[in-house]
């Protein structure tokens, strides 16, 4: 896909990282994923993310993101794909290229593994993979990788694949100065973990849009909210926050990782082979499965 037509793309609408399925040795099933990105993709994605942080992409061997990808791209029509990336350079890069090579639309861009790094760094880190593939990059400010306005700036202007900017770290003044800084050069994605809660604030920053992790197992009401907001009526979203978010916060606040327990364990409630997460994750009790059953047969 031309990356012009997936920056348009991905700011037009919600967008969604299904879970990667695994059997029960733990090996990459693709039978249930492909069912269900194939029920995913009928419920108006503007872009599905395979791989990426939902996808349990720190847990991925690199030689399997391309077969997730194919996979995924098979299964999923018309809707766009676009593969999680990162680590390192060398390795990023070569992610990158066989993510394109299996048939992605686009590449997210997650953060480098450990170590901190200067402005200049990330500025060659994120140039190196956007040249190293013709398809859109979309880059991933979140924990130790987060580019200022400046590198940004930068970086479009040596970058003409570099489409999109999505923040993970919730500060919304610097987020905000981005979106003035850069303007119409870049999408601009909300990120944080759950990103409803969050949604109002980004929307207000300038972000035209979000991931939502629920997605993958409440599809039509992660879209109600998603339209309620965007239509401004407040009186909905905050219904739905309420009724069915911060309870389900409260059960993903229980353990770290839960943010992607949780949504796993919603997408086998729902039907689909999900199986486990991978360690050094863990599944949630049956208490807490049992919980969040509750919470999703209240809002079927």
């Amino acid at each position: 896909m031309d990356p012009q037509i997936l920056k348009t793309a991905l700011g037009a609408g919600l967008l969604s990282f299904p879970v990667t399925s695994f059997d029960e040795g733990g090996r990459f099933n693709p039978a249930p994923y492909e069912a269900h990105i194939n029920w995913l993709a009928g419920f108006e994605a503007t872009a599905l993310f395979a791989t990426g942080g939902t996808g349990e992409f720190f847990s991925l061997h690199p030689t399997e993101v391309p077969e997730i990808v194919a996979s995924a791209k098979s299964a999923s029509g018309d809707t766009p794909i676009i593969a999680g990336c990162g680590y390192g350079t060398p390795m990023a890069v070569e992610i990158a290229r066989a993510a394109e090579k299996a048939g992605a639309d686009g590449i997210l861009l997650l953060p480098h593994y450990l170590i901190d790094a200067p402005q200049e760094g990330l500025y060659s880190h994120i140039k190196a993979v956007c040249d190293s593939v013709s398809i859109g990059v979309m880059v991933y400010n979140r924990g130790i990788l987060q580019v200022n306005a400046d590198t940004l700036s930068r970086l479009c202007d040596s970058c003409p694949n570099l489409i999109g900017f999505k923040d993970g770290t919730g500060n919304i003044a610097e987020v905000h100065k981005i979106t003035a800084v850069i303007g119409d050069r870049l999408t601009y994605l909300g990120g944080m973990p759950t990103a409803e809660l969050f949604a109002d604030a980004y929307l207000g920053a300038g972000f035209t849009t979000y991931s939502s992790a629920v997605f993958n197992f409440v599809p039509a009401l992660a879209q109600e909210f998603y339209k309620a907001l965007r239509s401004g009526n407040k009186n909905r979203t905050d219904e739905i926050l309420k009724s069915f978010f911060y309870p389900f916060m409260d059960i993903r606040d229980r353990k770290r990782g839960y943010a992607v327990s949780a949504i796993k364990a919603g997408v086998r409630l729902v039907g689909f082979e999900a199986g486990p997460v991978r360690s050094p994750l863990t599944d949630l009790t049956d208490e807490e499965t049992a919980a969040l059953a509750a919470l999703i047969e209240a809002h079927n």
